[in-house]
């Protein structure tokens, strides 16, 4: 069973962030979204409607769930405009939404030929191509140089910004951190948790601060003095320590008792890869095994 039981909403006027470990039932999930597998039980709707009940589905949503689902022999344009033309969308729409994407200059070239990178950003102009208040996107920067990847995330906060709903599946860690502001996790099919990321965030680990002692025997002092207070400090090359669990303040008051001399006292955000290890823990189905490398002396 892909899914099992998942209830969600997916608010509008934010972008929404659906991570999971590879098999969780994410793309699966998109699918029935968008009415392209059926569930054995429950619905999926949107705006309180099935996907299959709108009599112009491109208008109320759109979707980026496979960048290669297309003719390859068909320009992007032409394939724009059939999709265009069977849900009745002006002509000039099409040469928005390539624009919007950067795509104009190679519009009337085959889609087949296209970039991987090129093919996420045509998928992305048929999602937007109806102007809808539902974006979905499975992936959507696989395949995109960094700067696509920006743009991508801002495209993102953009839509959500106007009011609509944007519902974002990734596993780039970094990058949903800084475009979602609500996640839904999962895992075997099961909702983990469905929560704003700052929620999600403070309850991945204690409080850290990053600091920056130049001094060996002064660094070597003030984690002495640290470990006795209950604050491990880890050591991070070349002169800093990680100390988790204390505050600016308490990390401060105890550099200055120990008469350390600091470079950097700082607190350290943090990491929703760190928050999604912990809550996916149990639910990777497919790990690879610890494997052991020979020494030079046995090898061969």
């Amino acid at each position: 069973m892909a899914v099992d039981d998942l209830t969600v909403d997916i608010a509008p006027g934010r972008v929404t962030g659906f991570l999971g470990p590879n098999g969780a039932g994410k793309s699966t999930t998109m699918r029935m979204i968008m009415g392209l597998d059926h569930p054995t039980a429950g619905t999926a709707t949107i705006g309180g409607l099935e996907y299959h009940r709108f009599r112009h589905p491109l208008r109320e949503v759109g979707a980026l769930l496979d960048a290669k689902a297309l003719h390859p022999g068909r320009s992007a344009r032409n394939h724009l405009l059939a999709m265009a033309r069977s849900n009745g969308i002006p002509a000039r729409r099409v040469d928005e939404v390539l624009g919007i994407v950067g795509l104009s200059e190679v519009a009337r070239q085959r889609a087949g030929a296209y970039s991987l990178g090129m093919g996420q950003r045509l998928g992305i102009a048929g999602a937007l191509l109806g102007d809808p208040g539902t974006l979905i996107f499975d992936e959507p920067v696989n395949g995109l140089d960094p700067d696509g990847v920006r743009w991508v995330r801002g495209l993102a906060r953009s839509l959500a910004g106007e009011g609509r709903t944007v519902f974002v599946s990734s596993h780039l860690m970094s990058e949903m951190q800084l475009t979602a502001d609500h996640l839904v996790v999962i895992g075997r099919g099961r909702l983990i948790t469905d929560a704003p990321i700052v929620e999600v965030l403070s309850g991945s680990s204690p409080a850290t601060v990053r600091i920056r002692v130049p001094d060996t025997d002064e660094r070597s002092d003030l984690a002495g003095r640290l470990r006795v207070a209950g604050f491990p400090a880890e050591p991070v090359p070349p002169d800093g320590l990680l100390v988790r669990g204390a505050t600016l303040s308490q990390v401060g008051d105890l550099a200055h008792a120990a008469g350390a001399r600091l470079h950097e006292l700082a607190s350290a955000d943090p990491s929703l890869e760190e928050a999604y290890m912990r809550l996916t823990g149990d639910s990777v189905e497919y790990r690879v095994p610890t494997q052991r490398h020979p020494a030079p002396e046995e090898a061969g």
